[in-house]
């Protein structure tokens, strides 16, 4: 199928195709890892000053092909305000995209083209649990994974429909690669007209919209450590979110700093001290918190997100994910992708809030992801069917083919050693959850799996990547070490 689809995708849109475009340009090396620590702690510790803003465009029939005879819909190439992230978005949540969605980008002030990128379509498994207020709430869509792109204000997409299929397709989350597509005759018959998802293709869903997503710049500001409390005036929504962690850093802070040893199993006693047998008291299995960078720290516009916070029974299991969103960032833009992630999930996906719990970047750097407090049982939308009682937590980035850092895999055995050991878990243990429904786990079944799984255990899909599912029996055995165990 995917042979398939490269030699026929080339035939996507003559009009367009036909314009006078400038040729296509790899897209720029990413910054040297020996300054990546220093930039991003200066992002992560700097004054939010742009929110941010979201474009919305629909999709149009382009052209027909000839020799499936399926419309492609996209958009011709065009100049747009400044914008760093995008996906595709379509009315219906349930639907799926079956077909395969290619966009090329204009670097901000360059007059070269990318090479053409893959979209991630499957993304329905990264979402809340059927059935849940979350889910129901008017406005949530479906959705591609996000793509990050850097800096740009030019775009073209193109949309092709898998020909002959209107069932499942390949659920893997690989990584988005750059390279033009195979040649193909382009077609020149009747493109179509109306919405692309109301009857000329059938495989498409309907209201399909590019999202360009503007994630806001970070405005340099001193601040005198990035644990200190802020003296800026916060908002409500964001005096909220940073309260939520009040008995782990003073109000503002930017960043939860790591601890010792004795100083997690100090701040375990006074979290949930009461809940403590003896034993655990006298020796609680929990490894040292790591630094986190909070809400406030990353940027968060808390305007955006539901007011108030959701919350599970406990966390019995991490499940860890990749956003599928490439691997073309350097760890000083990581702030920017979360802010990023943070308003497609809210803004174009229609989400109470960011959907994972944590975040992880490839320097090893750990971020708060949805509000109510890193050391509470927050619920989120990171895996369908099993957002009771766990944590997510994503990798930023595509590992499919890609292998992750060893500092991605070392921050995610730091971080559930600790967000475990709060409930006192043995990360290399065995558990049972209750699925909420999808399509490996019916609802109602009581499911045995690994306390820290990768998102595929829950459901089918290729997330968190092969690469990194394969690093998670490293992660277990480091997190269990952690723990004293």
């Amino acid at each position: 199928m995917r042979g398939i689809l490269a030699s026929s995708i080339g035939v996507t849109c003559a009009a367009a195709l036909a314009l006078p475009l400038a040729p296509p340009a790899t897209a720029a090396a990413v910054r040297p890892a020996a300054t990546a620590e220093a930039a991003t702690r200066a992002a992560v510790t700097a004054r939010p000053d742009v929110p941010g803003s979201t474009q919305s465009l629909p999709l149009r029939p382009l052209a027909r092909d000839r020799v499936t005879g399926a419309v492609v819909v996209g958009l011709a190439p065009r100049a747009v305000r400044h914008f760093s992230l995008l996906g595709v978005v379509w009315d219906d949540p349930a639907a799926e995209l079956h077909g395969r969605v290619q966009v090329r980008t204009r670097a901000a002030g360059e007059r070269a083209w990318t090479d053409w990128r893959d979209v991630e379509t499957h993304y329905a498994d990264h979402a809340a649990d059927p059935g849940s207020a979350e889910a129901a709430a008017d406005g949530v869509r479906g959705a591609t994974a996000p793509l990050w792109v850097g800096d740009s204000d030019a775009v073209e997409v193109r949309v092709q429909p898998e020909p002959g299929e209107s069932g499942a397709g390949d659920s893997g989350a690989g990584d988005s690669g750059a390279g033009e597509p195979g040649a193909g005759e382009a077609g020149a018959g009747d493109p179509g007209a109306g919405d692309p998802g109301s009857g000329d293709s059938p495989a498409l869903p309907s209201g399909l919209r590019l999202e360009l997503v503007d994630p806001g710049a970070a405005a340099p500001a001193p601040v005198e450590a990035a644990d200190a409390p802020r003296t800026d005036v916060m908002s409500t929504e964001a005096t909220a979110a940073s309260a939520a962690n009040s008995a782990l850093a003073p109000l503002g802070a930017t960043e939860l700093p790591a601890l010792t040893g004795e100083q997690t199993r100090q701040e375990l006693l006074t979290l949930r001290g009461s809940e403590l047998t003896g034993e655990q008291r006298a020796r609680p299995y929990i490894g040292p918190r790591p630094a986190i960078v909070t809400r406030r720290g990353w940027g968060a516009n808390e305007s955006l997100r539901d007011k108030g916070f959701v919350y599970t029974g406990k966390v019995k299991a991490a499940f860890v994910h990749h956003t599928a969103s490439g691997n073309t960032y350097s760890c000083a833009q990581a702030p920017a992708l979360v802010r990023g992630f943070y308003r497609y999930h809210v803004r174009s996906l229609g989400w109470r809030d960011i959907g994972y719990n944590f975040l992880v970047d490839k320097c090893g750097r750990i971020y708060e992801g949805r509000a109510g407090g890193v050391a509470k049982p927050v619920k989120g939308a990171h895996t369908f069917g099993f957002n009771t009682d766990t944590t997510g937590i994503a990798v930023i980035g595509s590992y499919g083919s890609k292998k992750p850092s060893s500092s991605a895999v070392k921050a995610i055995a730091r971080l559930t050693a600790w967000k475990l050991g709060l409930h006192g878990v043995n990360p290399r243990a065995k558990t049972y959850l209750e699925s909420a429904g999808g399509n490996l786990h019916r609802k109602g079944k009581k499911v045995r799996l690994n306390v820290i799984s990768g998102h595929r255990d829950g459901f089918n899909t290729a997330c968190p990547g092969g690469k990194l599912y394969r690093k998670l029996g490293t992660a277990r055995s480091t997190a269990a070490r952690y723990q004293g165990r």
